[in-house]
């Protein structure tokens, strides 16, 4: 294992006030100065089949009229699959990722 590998965390509330905790996969930045990450969930148990299941989550990095960062799901489908497709090709060289459709 890498020792210089520091998995990043982030705690995420949805609408009704639950929090969810992800590890960050990767960040991707795009031309237009927009921010993507990919996520999955942060489980406190790591069995083999667990870990082979896990799914990729993809959100959009975005501020608030305050200047604060949140993120929130990518609405157009188009842009969604364009990043998806991104990330699947950088992560392909660290993660065993299928594809489903």
């Amino acid at each position: 294992m890498d020792e210089n590998y520091n998995p990043e965390f982030i705690s995420v509330s949805d609408e009704n006030g639950d929090e969810y905790v992800f590890e960050v996969l990767d960040r991707l930045y795009t031309d237009d100065g927009k921010e993507y990450v990919a996520v999955v969930p942060a489980d406190e148990e790591e069995d083999d089949d667990a870990v082979s299941n896990i799914e990729l989550i993809i959100l959009e990095s975005t501020l608030d009229e305050n200047g604060d960062a949140f993120l929130s799901q990518i609405d157009d489908d188009d842009t969604y699959d364009a990043i998806e497709e991104l990330f699947i090709e950088r992560l392909s060289e660290f993660y065993d990722i299928d594809e489903e459709e």
